[in-house]
């Protein structure tokens, strides 16, 4: 096969393999029974939890630059905007659940709920939402690049940590192998742009990033 075809078929291997690992679950929630025993509200939020994780995979790919077809530039552009629809997914789920259950969000705010998954979806919404407001205000607080990767990395780890617990020890209408199978790639994509930016930290600076 000639270079040129070989990598326009990766190229749609890869965005064809992460449609499916963000697809798959999520019809598979859909075609769950527990479905008919809630009211749209409910279903919307859960829905929204899913979208959510789903966008957590995709972040590390893309500050990675693992992303055929898609120069450093727009990668960074990309990775704004999926952090942007990432906190709009975790609002519409967080406010879903709120006005379906006032009492149990109240519990899970307040780390008093009896279930065991609340407390980690809690702390990844707070580093979702701190991570959110700091890149918002990074030039007003003159934050340089490294600075800026000092404060990231830890909450962005906070936040797959706490979103594939949360999600994993949920028993909903995600079906169980495909919840498994995201929630080990979104770990897996971490880990990997977690190593792969030690090395290029060794380097100087990120490919594409300004000093």
């Amino acid at each position: 096969m000639p270079t040129q075809q070989w990598r326009s078929a990766r190229t749609a291997l890869i965005w064809v393999a992460l449609a499916a690992a963000i697809g798959v679950p999520i019809a598979a929630a859909a075609l769950s029974p527990l479905l008919a025993w809630r009211d749209a509200v409910y279903i919307l939020a859960g829905f929204a939890g899913i979208i959510a994780l789903g966008l957590v995979l995709v972040q590390p790919l893309l500050i990675g630059g693992y992303l055929p077809g898609l120069s450093a530039y727009r990668g960074r552009r990309a990775h704004h905007w999926i952090g942007g629809a990432l906190v709009v997914a975790v609002v519409l789920h967080v406010g879903g659940l709120w006005f379906t259950s006032p009492p149990d969000m109240i519990d899970a705010l307040t780390f008093s709920s009896p279930t065991p998954f609340s407390p980690f979806g809690v702390i990844a919404m707070w580093a979702i939402f701190a991570v959110a407001i700091i890149a918002a205000l990074r030039r007003r607080l003159g934050l340089r690049a490294r600075t800026w990767r000092i404060v990231h990395m830890p909450l962005a780890i906070v936040i797959v940590a706490g979103s594939v617990v949360h999600a994993i020890l949920i028993e909903g209408t995600m079906e169980t192998v495909s919840k498994a199978a995201l929630c080990a790639l979104v770990l897996g994509a971490t880990i990997k742009v977690m190593v792969d930016l030690q090395v290029w930290r060794t380097r100087g600076t990120l490919r594409g990033e300004n000093r």
